[in-house]
């Protein structure tokens, strides 16, 4: 772990500096693969994979906020890839019972089966691509070390927690 503050100015080391971008690397080319999979396959985006994912391993229905902080994506951003979602007849939207104010998504039958046709690739592309170098030690390293920068970066309150930022006349 690093000594220094989190507002630290300091230039990144050079072990530092390969670690990132050896990570950014990793991201991108694993963010390629699976969308090229998930748009062959299911003519969907990571996104919306996530979205429905998301549903598919809840009880099926989950708030607007639940999903944006999930998976962590813009509110806009989001309503529009579930108004594409619904449109494909993969998701309803509704008014919450438990609270007039939230909007709640449901995922369809439609939108399980495709989860459920795609699944088994998208496993195959994650585990060739990102699991198939790594020994079992490595693996549970992996998940250690992945596990205690995602809390720390989740540590901050969520993105939907954060006030929405005004427009002002030259917007």
């Amino acid at each position: 772990m690093s000594d220094s503050p989190p507002d630290d100015d300091r230039p990144l080391d050079p072990r530092q500096l390969s670690a990132y971008f050896a990570l950014s690397e990793v991201g991108s080319l694993l963010q390629h693969e699976v969308e090229r999979h998930l748009r062959a396959e299911g003519g969907l985006s990571t996104v919306q994979f996530q979205l429905l994912a998301s549903l598919d391993a809840s009880d099926g229905r989950l708030t607007m906020t639940q999903l944006a902080d999930g998976v962590v994506y813009s509110r806009s951003g989001l309503t529009y890839q579930v108004g594409l979602l619904e449109k494909a007849g993969l998701v309803t939207r509704g008014p919450s019972p438990d609270d007039e104010r939230s909007t709640l998504v449901s995922i369809t039958d439609e939108g399980r089966a495709l989860v459920e046709r795609i699944l088994p690739g998208h496993i195959r592309v994650v585990r060739g691509r990102l699991f198939e170098p790594l020994s079992d030690e490595d693996l549970d390293r992996l998940g250690d070390i992945m596990t205690r920068v995602r809390d720390h970066m989740r540590a901050r309150p969520p993105r939907s927690a954060a006030p929405r930022r005004r427009r002002g006349p030259a917007d």
